[in-house]
């Protein structure tokens, strides 16, 4: 019996532990072309949620055409953030007598806040939940019990994710992505565009977080300030997983939903999400760099 709660625990872990992984990879490929911490990211996520909840909701679309219609509004808004506010970072900022650090905290947290108040005023403060991608509730897979909708999530999410990484390390943009986030400087003497790389980068982090925000809207509501939670469990992760690193903060997303699921049986649910909190803290005193991955590292 015992055998069968550990193997549900890990199983349902790993679940987690996918779906954190699409908010976090997106966030650690921004620091490691841009070297800030975007505070937006999690309204990215929620405006995804919307996205899909009211597409299938108002337009009377599958579900499954509203997952390309979220995925489609997180990289236009993640377009728009890179060009009309993250652009001053390397286009002659250096003229604002300004430190990069500050002004990145300062306008992304200001489009936080901006992006929040603006969907509760033309949406509405009431939480919308999304309609399921699967009519079946849960399935059993062999000595477990798996929810439908987290099952095909998981799915895809694991499918984004291997494209991802195919493409960071295999592909010609992966290789640009890269010689970006190992020294801006360096790759635009040798032909790369930097601004051209680090608009693909934002656009797709925002569609990865949408799409996140998509998949469980048939989970949690879509509410205003649903992004914030899992915004922090983002940068809990990339901490970890090593500040840029790509594997790390896959590693690290896998490993904190492990140990949310064991935790909350064998520990208490009500401190569940308090764990990944205390274990960067531990971590940052002992390995500042992150545990699975070198800082600044992409791939």
């Amino acid at each position: 019996m015992a055998a069968v709660l550990n193997l549900d625990l890990l199983v349902n872990g790993l679940i987690v532990g996918v779906l954190y992984a699409l908010m976090a990879v997106g966030l650690s490929l921004i620091f490691g072309i841009l070297k800030v911490v975007n505070f937006a990211h999690g309204e990215f996520y929620m405006l995804g949620s919307y996205a899909y909840t009211l597409a299938a909701a108002a337009l009377g679309i599958s579900p499954w055409l509203a997952l390309p219609v979220a995925l489609a509004v997180g990289f236009a808004v993640g377009f728009l953030t890179e060009r009309l506010l993250m652009r001053p970072l390397y286009a002659g900022y250096a003229s604002w007598g300004l430190m990069k650090d500050e002004y990145a905290v300062v306008v992304t947290f200001a489009f936080s806040i901006l992006l929040v108040n603006l969907v509760d005023k033309l949406v509405g403060p009431y939480p919308r939940l999304g309609p399921a991608l699967v009519d079946v509730s849960r399935l059993r897979v062999g000595p477990i019990m798996i929810s439908g909708q987290k099952l095909v999530a998981t799915g895809i999410g694991l499918l984004v994710i291997g494209g991802l990484a195919f493409a960071v390390r295999s592909t010609l943009w992966g290789r640009r992505i890269q010689a970006v986030a190992q020294n801006r400087l360096g790759a635009s003497l040798a032909g790369i565009d930097p601004a051209r790389v680090s608009s693909a980068v934002f656009s797709a982090a925002g569609a990865l977080a949408a799409l996140a925000g998509a998949l469980l809207a048939p989970i949690i509501n879509a509410s205003p300030d649903v992004g914030s939670f899992p915004a922090v469990k983002s940068y809990v992760i990339v901490v970890l997983g090593g500040m840029g690193s790509l594997p790390g903060s896959i590693l690290a997303s896998l490993s904190l939903g492990v140990l949310e699921s064991f935790g909350a049986v064998y520990v208490s649910y009500g401190y569940r999400d308090t764990f990944g909190l205390v274990i960067l803290v531990l971590v940052l005193l002992v390995r500042p760099q992150g545990l699975f991955g070198q800082q600044g590292r992409v791939v």
